[in-house]
């Protein structure tokens, strides 16, 4: 068994074809996937997505894209959509000076938000971090210090110094498709050093699909791949790698249900 713990199911990509993106899923050993949020104004698609299948679940957050186009992201709005039984986790949130889409300031006040959410609701932060290590490495270890709260680096691509804090504070790394890119450096030295008990796996789709599907549109079945990659990178069998990130999710998604059979 495998989980995507990290796609976007609502998105238009999968309008078309979606039954048939859930089969090829769990013809891949894909039996969990949690479809996060990029905009809060979006929640109830989110949900729609969420409630179409029980082993789908779903966070809320506001992406550090998207900072700057919402007024209100208070805790108290993030803390109260959180109330739904599908929601499992806070987020994606974070900082991105890559693009830069919304202000540094912006992202930094809806990142220390969705924190707070996160240490009052119990649910773990999802945390984007792209070009932004040093800040994000601030952030984190100055709100661990008010209180703490559970949490991942998602997609990860950054630098020691941010993997380093990340675990210091009890998170856990999510690896994608570029795990399985030849030029991807740092993130294979990542998969090989970071204990087997703080990794997960994603897709990020429809994004970032891996070798040999990459430039198409990805999907969640692809984790395999990315799986794989991991367990390769590390000289570990696959299955153990599976088994060990199914139940790093479940045990940080602690809200989630394993699926039945």
């Amino acid at each position: 068994m495998l989980v995507d713990s990290h796609c976007h199911l609502d998105f238009p990509d999968f309008a078309d074809d979606f039954p048939a993106v859930l089969e090829r899923a769990r013809a891949a050993g894909v039996r969990t996937l949690q479809t996060i949020s990029t905009r809060l104004s979006a929640v109830e698609s989110i949900l729609a997505v969420a409630s179409r299948d029980p082993d789908i679940w779903c966070s809320v957050g506001l992406h550090p894209h998207e900072a700057a186009t919402e007024e209100d992201v208070s805790p108290e709005r993030i803390v109260a959509l959180s109330d739904h039984p599908d929601v499992i986790g806070v987020g994606e949130t974070g900082l991105d000076y890559y693009y830069e889409h919304s202000p540094r300031e912006r992202q930094l006040v809806s990142f220390r938000n969705h924190i707070e959410a996160s240490r009052r609701t119990g649910l773990p932060l999802i945390v984007h971090a792209r070009d932004a290590d040093d800040d994000t490495v601030a952030v984190l270890k100055d709100e661990y210090e008010r209180g703490p709260f559970p949490g991942l680096i998602h997609c990860f691509t950054a630098g020691r110094d941010l993997a380093r804090a990340a675990l210091e504070i009890g998170f856990l790394i999510s690896f994608s498709g570029i795990v399985t890119f030849k030029k991807a450096q740092n993130v294979h030295e990542a998969a090989r050093e970071i204990p087997l008990d703080r990794l997960l796996v994603e897709t990020d789709a429809p994004y970032l699909a891996p070798v040999p599907h990459r430039g198409k549109r990805c999907e969640p079945a692809f984790v395999a791949r990315t799986a794989a990659a991991v367990a390769a990178l590390r000289e570990e069998d696959p299955a153990c790698v599976a088994a060990a990130t199914t139940d790093n999710f479940f045990r940080l998604f602690s809200k989630a249900r394993r699926p039945a059979d």
